[in-house]
């Protein structure tokens, strides 16, 4: 999976770069990806996810399993 967070599905926007005389040609909005590793206490593992800054925020407040729980259910992760 490039450029898409496993928990909250963000993917790329296209938008337009807009220059000083108006002329407006095509561009990508990235998601603020990081690849990082968080320990799930009730298997006793590690599991690695390319996740966005917001889902690292929401991962923090209501702890892995029930994120990773919801986005099983939503269909963005699938480990």
């Amino acid at each position: 999976m490039a450029r898409v967070c496993q928990i909250t599905g963000k993917r790329p926007q296209t938008g337009n770069n807009v220059s000083h005389a108006n002329n407006k040609t095509k561009r990508k909005f990235y998601p603020n990806l990081q690849t990082k590793k968080f320990f799930i206490p009730e298997e006793d593992k590690w599991v690695t996810l390319k996740v966005s800054t917001k889902a690292i925020k929401t991962i923090n407040l209501r702890g892995i399993s029930a994120v990773l729980k919801e986005a099983k259910e939503k269909g963005t992760f699938t480990a």
